[in-house]
């Protein structure tokens, strides 16, 4: 499956890049499994989307949680929390 990432703010900074088109193994059907997926990447991958990290996520400009459903050619967003004041 094939789908475009974008990352945000410190997770951008983080990881070096903006964004990039990744094809997945067919096993990872969810923003979780996606998160996990990454990981393996290891190094800044494995730190900057690690379990517990206070992480947002966005499929299709929509937020999502962890068991929200990925589709061929979606979105998905990560970026830090944001508060305003």
């Amino acid at each position: 499956m094939n789908i475009e990432l974008r990352f945000f703010a410190s997770v951008r900074e983080q990881l070096g890049v903006a964004g990039e088109r990744a094809e997945i193994p067919g096993d990872v059907r969810t923003v979780g499994e996606l998160r996990q997926w990454l990981r393996t990447r290891g190094g800044a991958w494995a730190e900057t989307l690690a379990e517990g990290r206070a992480l947002r996520m966005a499929v299709d400009h929509a937020v999502a949680r962890p068991d929200t459903a990925i589709a061929e050619g979606c979105e998905v967003a990560f970026f830090p929390p944001v508060t305003g004041g």
